[in-house]
């Protein structure tokens, strides 16, 4: 407490460069040194939940507050002056994020309510496990909601002669989709989106059929290939039968790196980063499980082993899709319908999901894990190993998909009708499209996502299209956020959504009625937890205003 005087002070003023800046439309300033004490005087204390003041900030000069990314959170009880409606406000916060991560980064700050669908949230967001792919990579989003959602999906055309985009990811400001073009002599190629139905081709990093897998590591792009199995969704197999298995790394225009292959593997399965290293999997057998050590060297971390083997039995379970949540990598599988998970050193089960043979894509929302099956057509929400609770099934389909939290929703992909289900927070979905209408065909699949551009982007198979669809308005970084600290300031204005990264603009999204975004609910403001996940990591110093802070003013608190 002996710092406040000095904090209020800050508060009512900043000088910098001889000019003084009134910080007069303060709702509250949480310094998050010691304590969650508000002292901007308007008495917007925090509640403590699990939250640690020990780290030193960004100057190395005193404390700042740290987030575990599980239950760690700071709560400011609602309240009437929280409540920005329709009018403009002003987030700026001090954030950190190391460069090494075993969770999703998630929420910085936010007041959503998820059953009216109402509010906002700013987030550092990784979408990783939708489906084979890590789709999104520490990317910054600052989102608004009124229960409001685009009308209708818009087709965003067919990459090449793709039967379906495998893969999307977004990386470097564009997004990336890695296609399966079976034909005799054709190959997977990646295209990066150029707006409308429009794609640019960068190349096939091998001769085989597909791109299954995108991730980024470290800065690059990373691309996994294989030979697809057409018959697995009863279609005519390949004429290209060149293996695949090897991983690539982007190197601009149409040029990949040649990242070595798994051993034995005819096309990868998952890419995700976990602590700071790309681990791959084989998608059929034999199973395998590496890390990539650079060059073209892969290390052989182990594949999990089947449970109820008898003795003297072995047996390596497939795996397929891989996320990262709360200290663990997971992994889906192809055998048996169980998720099991890895510490960096050993595999454990988590158990068995329903009467299911397989396990499919990972989703994170509000700070639980869920993951998609065949052949309940169910998804399933993690409570520890052994413990899954049902959340429900999408229509009457049999598998479920691609998934992920968009704006606060969950919503997935299906197969045997491509549909695109929105969960309701307990146990229903709701139908919201079907994308592919290829007649004469036994399945159709909705098959993996990727946030990009404040939209979310939905494969097909087999028309090989590519849809968006936006619930309530994004403004999204599609650029990897940097570790360590750095400013973050998002700024409602109008009919407009700005996100500021250390003084510069960093992302917008421009053009909707103000009016149609009330934000008014009665849910507390959360700094460090909200829609998509718990934080991880540190934040410091963050300020909430009524009002649009200037390009200027954020600029001079960014030089602080």
């Amino acid at each position: 407490m002996k710092n406040h005087g000095i904090n209020l002070f800050l508060t009512l003023f900043m000088t910098f460069g001889g000019t003084v800046i009134a910080d007069d439309n303060l709702i509250g300033h949480w310094p998050l040194t010691d304590d969650g004490q508000d002292v901007s005087g308007n008495g917007m204390h925090a509640v403590v939940h699990g939250v640690h003041f020990s780290a030193s900030d960004r100057s190395g000069q005193r404390t700042s507050a740290v987030f575990d990314g599980r239950t760690a959170w700071l709560e400011v009880p609602a309240n009437d002056r929280l409540n920005t409606g329709s009018n403009d406000f002003t987030v700026s916060a001090w954030v950190h994020t190391d460069a090494a991560l075993d969770d999703v980064p998630g929420d910085i700050l936010s007041q959503y309510d998820s059953e009216s669908r109402r509010g906002f949230h700013l987030a550092v967001k990784t979408n990783a496990g939708v489906t084979f792919s890590q789709a999104n990579n520490r990317q910054l989003q600052f989102g608004i909601d009124q229960n409001r959602a685009q009308e209708g999906w818009t087709d965003r055309g067919r990459p090449g002669n793709a039967v379906l985009a495998f893969a999307l990811c977004t990386f470097d400001g564009n997004l990336y989709a890695g296609t399966c073009e079976p034909g005799v002599n054709e190959s997977g190629h990646v295209y990066r989106y150029a707006g409308e139905e429009q794609w640019t081709d960068c190349g096939s990093p091998d001769a085989s059929n597909a791109v299954t897998s995108l991730a980024v590591h470290d800065g690059k792009l990373y691309a996994g290939t294989g030979k697809y199995r057409l018959g697995g969704s009863a279609l005519a197999e390949s004429e290209n039968n060149t293996l695949g298995g090897s991983v690539f790394r982007y190197d601009g225009h149409s040029r990949w790196i040649d990242c070595g292959g798994l051993p034995d593997a005819e096309a990868i399965g998952g890419l995700v980063v976990f602590r700071g290293k790309l681990y791959a999997s084989s998608l059929y057998r034999p199973a395998g499980f590496f890390r990539y050590d650079g060059g073209q060297t892969w290390q052989d971390c182990g594949s999990p082993r089947r449970p109820d083997d008898a003795p003297g039995e072995t047996t390596h379970m497939r795996m397929e899709a891989l996320g990262v949540y709360n200290g663990w990598l997971y992994a889906t599988s192809y055998d048996g319908g169980r998720v099991f998970r890895f510490d960096g050193q050993q595999w454990f089960d988590c158990g068995q999901l329903g009467d299911n043979t397989q396990t499919y894509a990972f989703a994170v929302r509000a700070g639980r894990l869920f993951v998609g099956t065949w052949r309940s057509g169910r998804v399933y929400r993690f409570e520890g190993p052994h413990h899954w609770t049902d959340v429900g099934r999408l229509g009457e389909e049999l598998e479920v998909m691609g998934m992920l939290n968009h704006n606060g929703r969950l919503i997935a992909g299906t197969l045997p009708m491509a549909d695109v289900y929105e969960f309701d927070g307990r146990s229903s979905w709701k139908q919201l499209t079907r994308l592919d209408h290829t007649p004469d065909v036994r399945y159709r699949r909705a098959w993996t996502m990727a946030e990009y551009n404040g939209h979310v982007f939905c494969s097909t198979l087999p028309s090989g299209r590519i849809y968006s669809w936006r619930a309530g308005r994004i403004a999204m970084a599609d650029r990897t956020l940097p570790s360590g600290w750095h400013h973050v300031a998002a700024v409602r204005s109008n009919g407009s959504l700005k996100i500021f990264l250390d003084g510069k603009l960093a992302a917008s999204e421009l053009g909707f009625d103000a009016a149609d975004y009330d934000l008014s609910n009665n849910h507390p403001l959360q700094i460090g937890a909200g829609p998509n996940d718990y934080f991880t990591g540190r934040l410091s110093d963050i300020k909430l205003y009524r009002g649009a802070l200037t390009a200027a003013d954020i600029l001079i608190q960014a030089k602080h």
